[in-house]
């Protein structure tokens, strides 16, 4: 075990473990300002704290949308926001027993001698953040790596230098009492087909998993956050089941069963392509050490925010769509999703070309 995050490790077990629980999944509510300045601009709202508090209470206090949760990523001015009434939100999480989280991450920037990579930035000055974050609730943490697939990319240098980085955010993290979520996203962006993003997905995962063991990373104390493998967004689509049974495989060719659970990123899809392709991963019939779980931030609030607009007469229908598809992702969980929740909104592509969070 690892030496380097003694005093936590059975409070970062328990909490992953926790975290990855069957039914429940984790709701990514920490776009950054900017992020959610394009969300709330797409239904004309004006990006103020007032209105971001506004959408994120209409989220946290859905009736029954928190039973099917088990952790909820904020953005730092969300953790210290309270709901109208005056209570923390981090306090509404937890007597919902939903584990309140936390991005870290500073966003991308060009990783110099590439064709157009990045590199995550946000490691100074991490230590000193986990310790305040943890200090106002949050236990586990998020860090987003990005990476593309082009003709020559992702290069060894994107691949080696955002494992290291994802490594060094988790074993400091681990050191400050926070759980962290591993991302190594590969955007859908291009026109390859699903057997090429398979191959760059098992090489990135492997880097990341050597990274993470040379850092002395304790993995029973983390969770991973992957993309599902896709075919590229300019390719023809296929169908649910060869994208579980690709997805699936490169994980079990790389992610040591030491990590209790995966939650997914929905990565552009659409509401319902995202909560049909997890529920038939949960139906394939070949060993999971891990849970197979969501941690899903347009693919769960983009019908709540269509029907929301802005307007307070529409917060209880708004909080009925988000409970819905908080319901749909968590029968995915079981593999139990027969489809068709959420109608038309859900359908909807969610594609955005290079996407930042």
């Amino acid at each position: 075990m690892s030496a380097f995050v003694g005093k936590y490790a059975d409070e970062l077990i328990k909490n992953a473990k926790y975290i990855a629980t069957p039914g429940k999944g984790i709701l990514a509510a920490d776009e950054s300002t900017g992020t959610i300045g394009k969300r709330l601009s797409s239904i004309n709202v004006e990006n103020i704290e007032s209105n971001r508090q506004a959408l994120r209470e209409l989220l946290f206090t859905a009736p029954s949308a928190l039973s099917y949760l088990s952790g909820v990523i904020l953005f730092e001015e969300t953790l210290y926001q309270k709901t109208s009434d005056g209570k923390p939100f981090v306090d509404v999480l937890l007597d919902n027993s939903v584990v309140p989280g936390i991005k870290v991450d500073k966003g991308t920037v060009d990783l110099a001698g590439t064709n157009d990579e990045t590199t995550t930035q946000g490691l100074d000055s991490l230590a000193a953040r986990c310790q305040q974050y943890y200090k106002a609730g949050a236990r586990f943490a998020k860090w987003r790596a990005v990476l593309k697939i082009g003709p020559a990319e992702p290069s060894e240098l994107s691949i080696q230098q955002n494992a290291q980085g994802l490594a060094r955010y988790a074993i400091i993290c681990q050191e400050n009492g926070l759980v962290p979520i591993v991302e190594p996203e590969i955007l859908t962006d291009g026109a390859h087909d699903i057997d090429k993003c398979a191959a760059v997905t098992e090489a990135v995962l492997a880097a990341v998993y050597k990274a993470l063991n040379d850092h002395h990373v304790l993995l029973e104390g983390t969770l991973l956050k992957p993309n599902m493998v896709t075919p590229g967004s300019d390719s023809p689509k296929v169908s649910a089941e060869v994208i579980a049974e690709y997805t699936v495989r490169a994980l079990r060719r790389t992610v040591p069963p030491a990590v209790p659970g995966i939650v997914f990123l929905s990565g552009g899809q659409s509401e319902e392509e995202a909560t049909v392709n997890l529920s038939a991963m949960n139906k394939l019939e070949v060993l999971k050490p891990w849970t197979l779980s969501f941690s899903f931030g347009r693919a769960l609030q983009q019908s709540t925010l269509k029907t929301w607009a802005g307007k307070k007469e529409n917060v209880e229908k708004a909080q009925a769509a988000f409970v819905a598809r908080c319901k749909a992702n968590s029968e995915a969980t079981l593999g139990k999703y027969v489809g068709g929740a959420g109608g038309d909104l859900a359908a909807q592509s969610l594609y955005e070309q290079g996407y930042k969070y």
